[in-house]
């Protein structure tokens, strides 16, 4: 299990180092995910040692969204004092995405 830790890890850094050395606006674990999935399509198939280790952090998920929690709870003020601001944003961006996916949905579709 450490030893896919650590592949996790190392392909996250790397994603962090090119996205730093190459300025693309992708974050890194992006990148690192990437690399990953591009190394396990090499490779041909997931080895069991790294699915068992990725369902284990996947059942401890809901885990990552405590500092979430936290910073909502320590900026309440803030968030309190630009609601409007805030509540358009998530509508106008909520919209978009499900316009931007319905357009790719149907030029998919179309090319079928």
């Amino acid at each position: 299990m450490i030893a896919c830790l650590a592949l996790l890890l190392a392909c996250q850094l790397a994603g962090e180092v090119i996205a730093r050395l190459t300025g693309l606006p992708v974050p890194g674990p992006v990148i690192g995910m990437l690399l990953l999935f591009i190394g396990l399509i090499v490779k041909g198939e997931v080895p069991q040692a790294l699915q068992e280790t990725a369902d284990r952090l996947l059942s401890h998920l809901s885990l990552l969204f405590v500092p979430a929690g936290v910073g909502i709870m320590l900026h309440l003020d803030l968030i309190a004092a630009n609601w409007l601001s805030i509540s358009v944003a998530l509508l106008v961006s909520t919209f978009l995405t499900i316009a931007v996916t319905a357009l790719v949905m149907k030029g998919l579709d179309r090319d079928a």
